[in-house]
């Protein structure tokens, strides 16, 4: 299909299709029909290039903290930029703000976090990571130590390492993965996946013990690390069940196996504290983080570790004279600076209590939609959180046109599977989250309705 349009074009659409691919589409799909092509952010809300508003329900992609427009970003940015806009870490070279901003990560992270790496991405993150954690096993003398467990429906990104540890298959079709020191366990889905009459604390006890029959079949002495979220987000908002997390845990300790909690999306105030590991109890290895750090204004992540996470690695970096990793932009100046600003503002205007009190009404809206009959049920944390649908003959169409009518009714959310996902911006307000939801029940009104046609 040729889609080439002349130089000049003057429809933004159009030169869309025919100069841009897209990540995360049917990319023939989207030759045919183009995409919605946003202009604006204020607050909560973007505009379209026709002046449409609508509620940014998925915070763009799980993470715009502090709204769409905020000028004290954009004030440091521009004031980053002019004074360095640009420098390194590499080669015994540091600055400013990426300095501040380690501090500040530090001091607001659990205790025991006493190191910081800056990246670009959570995929770029979570793929050093597990290089580091490969690195790690060999400056131990563990050079069988080196497969990763995630979890079926995690997502960690999309590079090879990182990829190969999600447990999406759209993410590994045609790509060869995952790589084959990649194992996956069971997702943590007590709704769809329990048994009759099993209570969430037993559920929980089986999901433990079929990790413990994985780490068994696999060898605990070739296994390093799990990754995994501490509430699933992109596989559909999984919360895990009563008694999950301090199962899971103790299996870990048990075989000497590193625990990575991705908190890429749970990160900075989603789940009404600062970390998701607070809300569940979860004593991680090292923790993962981006979108909310920077609000999503500059590319930026951060990986925090343990003392005795990064002693091995620091010796072996001794032993060979170089830790032989680095990245162009790693801890770029504009980027730290943002991000040291953005967690102000987050601590400022006290968005992390705000998502806590936020929280009953937000999940009791989404509650109040299981009566719907289009609907299965609801789950959530904090301000995340889903509405299961009831599904169709096809897996995913009805949760793809309860998108689509949603859109038309003014609010953009994101449809995994037959469940629509909600992750807006902890700016939120009471009378928004009643907007929001309201807009939800008349999308789901109209999906009834085409179903009964």
């Amino acid at each position: 299909m040729d889609t080439k349009f002349p130089p000049g074009a003057n429809s933004i659409e159009a030169r869309d299709i025919a100069y841009q691919m897209h990540p995360s589409v049917d990319l023939r799909q989207y030759e045919e029909t183009g995409g919605l092509i946003i202009d604006r952010g204020e607050g909560i809300y973007v505009f379209d290039a026709e002046g449409n508003r609508y509620i940014e329900g998925l915070a763009g992609l799980w993470s715009v903290a502090v709204g769409f427009g905020e000028e004290r970003l954009a004030d440091v940015a521009y004031a980053q930029m002019r004074k360095l806009p640009y420098y390194h870490t590499f080669n015994y070279k540091s600055h400013g703000p990426s300095v501040d901003l380690a501090e500040k990560l530090i001091e607001i992270s659990p205790e025991h976090l006493k190191k910081v790496h800056f990246t670009s991405s959570g995929s770029e993150a979570n793929d050093l990571v597990i290089k580091m954690i490969w690195y790690r096993s060999n400056a131990l003398g563990l050079p069988a130590k080196k497969k990763i467990i995630g979890r079926i429906k995690g997502y960690h990104g999309v590079t090879i390492a990182a990829g190969s540890v999600t447990g999406l298959p759209a993410n590994h079709g045609s790509f060869d993965l995952p790589l084959d020191r990649m194992k996956h366990t069971l997702t943590p889905d007590y709704p769809r996946d329990h048994l009759p009459g099993e209570s969430e604390e037993e559920f929980s006890t089986r999901m433990a013990a079929a990790l413990e029959d994985l780490i068994a079949a696999e060898g605990a002495d070739t296994i390093a690390a799990m990754v995994a979220e501490p509430v699933m987000g992109a596989g559909g908002v999984i919360v895990p069940p009563a008694g999950y997390w301090d199962k899971i845990q103790a299996v870990l300790r048990r075989h000497d196996i590193l625990l990575v909690a991705d908190e890429v999306i749970c990160g900075f105030g989603r789940t009404g504290n600062m970390f998701a590991c607070e809300t569940f109890g979860i004593r991680p290895d090292v923790m993962v983080t981006s979108k909310q750090i920077s609000s999503s204004y500059m590319p930026l992540s951060a990986i925090l570790m343990s003392q005795d996470f990064f002693d091995p690695i620091a010796d072996e970096s001794h032993r060979l004279g170089i830790f032989g990793h680095g990245f162009t932009a790693s801890g770029h100046p504009v980027a730290t600076a943002v991000g040291l600003e953005n967690l102000k503002i987050i601590e400022e205007r006290d968005l992390v209590g705000n998502a806590a009190r936020l929280a009953p009404r937000f999940l009791a809206a989404l509650k109040a939609l299981e009566a719907h009959p289009a609907a299965a049920w609801s789950r959530g944390v904090g301000l995340i959180g889903a509405l299961e649908l009831h599904p169709g003959e096809t897996p995913a169409a009805v949760g793809k046109r309860a998108q689509a009518l949603l859109l038309e009714e003014g609010v953009i959310a994101r449809g995994v599977g037959d469940a629509l996902c909600f992750c807006p911006p902890l700016i939120i307000t009471a009378e928004q989250i009643d907007d929001m939801f309201a807009a939800v029940g008349r999308a789901l009104d109209r999906l009834v309705a085409e179903q009964e046609a």
